[in-house]
């Protein structure tokens, strides 16, 4: 089998699989999926690892930190599948990476369209610019060099808004920059975790979502990057990821994790989508005072304290729990039993309130001085230029 005929059929596969599982529902994004090979985006890598549902690494910082990558298929179908695209749209994309998003939305968007993609990486200008020229393309695509947060004035105003990077608050500009009617679609940072929300504009300059995916994106560059949330665990591979990192005490988190380890089951049997789409959102919004919700990795898959996998931990005074993802359902409990018997508690409020999922998580942006409309018992971030109101909404109510 050529080249070009494999790269065909793994590419059939690949949106075979998207459709199955529900990431790709619009057929002009289906027919732009068929057009624009991903393999031709990242020059040099094997066929099998273009078209796998896998992010691809694109650029590292000196202490190997990811600071570009091609998104996973799947990811990239979701977010665009939120921005809901019609041909003769006017798109900003804010992170170019290697070119192929802003390829994918020029395909739907068509010759009446527009997508301008602003990236702050003079590289990875460089690297987007090559891909998108050799395939045609490099006319129909505008890469301007810049700090996305300042958006990109000079082809506004925006029908459409996606930030391929993760922030901590929607930037003044892009509201400015977007339409009335527009939608601006980014990974926010709710706790440790990130959401990519599909933000609408409503009264008094309030932003709405109603339509948020669980999802993981390396952080905006540049002076709007927001607070560092990750935090090493001494000399150790074990890296802390929480809202909260910066008044944990690395030392005495340490000393904690010192203790002898205790396996502990959480009450249900549970897969890694159990965690992600339901129990872990759940966690962040019903949280006790004391209580600290964080996610966990380890550095070059070292072990560490006898955790080897990465997953999400809560933390009480004098006391932690790890949950690895792909542990079913158990704990490992350091220090007293307090941050276990925590998380089972509100292991069976999740159960007993029917297990809602990431599908009711509702974001309520408003700007400084805006009263804020949302439900009692919602959690209230403060961001530099918003309040952020997130709470699940009830089974049947209206979005």
């Amino acid at each position: 089998m050529s080249d070009n005929a494999l790269a065909e059929a793994l590419n059939e596969a690949l949106i075979a699989g998207l459709k199955e599982r529900g990431d790709l529902n619009d057929p002009r994004l289906e027919d732009a999926f068929r057009s624009v090979r991903r393999h031709l985006f990242l020059p040099g890598a094997p066929l099998d690892v273009a078209y796998r549902d896998e992010a691809v690494p694109i650029k590292t910082d000196v202490d190997g930190s990811l600071i570009s990558s091609l998104s996973q298929p799947s990811m990239i179908a979701a977010m665009l599948g939120q921005l809901e695209l019609e041909p003769g749209q006017n798109v900003l994309e804010i992170g170019a990476g290697t070119g192929y998003s802003a390829a994918l939305m020029q395909h739907v968007v068509g010759p009446t369209g527009a997508v301008t993609s602003i990236e702050i990486d003079n590289h990875i200008i460089k690297l987007a610019e090559e891909n998108l020229q050799r395939l045609g393309l490099g006319y129909k695509v505008r890469i301007v060099q810049g700090d996305g947060a300042a958006g990109y004035s000079p082809r506004a105003s925006y029908d459409r808004i996606i930030a391929t990077a993760s922030v901590w608050d929607i930037l003044p500009a892009w509201v400015n920059q977007l339409k009335p009617d527009g939608i601006l679609v980014a990974p926010i940072w709710l706790d440790a975790l990130q959401f990519s929300a599909a933000f609408r504009c409503i009264e008094g300059g309030a932003l709405f979502s109603s339509d948020n995916i669980p999802c993981g994106f390396v952080r905006l560059r540049g002076p709007m990057a927001g607070p560092r949330l990750s935090k090493r665990v001494g000399a150790t591979s074990l890296v802390i990821v929480s809202n909260h990192v910066a008044g944990m005490d690395a030392a005495a988190l340490e000393m904690l994790m010192l203790n002898d380890a205790e396996e502990n089951y959480l009450g249900l049997p549970l897969a890694i989508s159990d965690y992600w789409n339901g129990l872990m959102p759940f966690l962040m919004l019903n949280l006790p005072d004391d209580a600290r919700f964080a996610l966990y990795h380890l550095l070059g898959d070292k072990p560490a304290f006898g955790l080897d996998n990465p997953g999400f931990a809560l933390f009480v005074p004098g006391s932690g729990c790890f949950v690895p993802y792909n542990g079913r359902g158990f704990a490992i409990g350091f220090g007293s039993s307090d941050a276990v018997l925590a998380l089972q508690e509100l292991v069976q409020r999740w159960a007993a309130s029917g297990r809602p999922t990431a599908a009711r998580l509702r974001l309520y942006l408003t700007p400084p001085g805006q009263t804020s409309r949302v439900p009692a018992g919602a959690r209230v971030f403060e961001r530099p230029y918003h309040q952020l109101a997130v709470w699940l909404e009830q089974e049947g109510a209206q979005a």
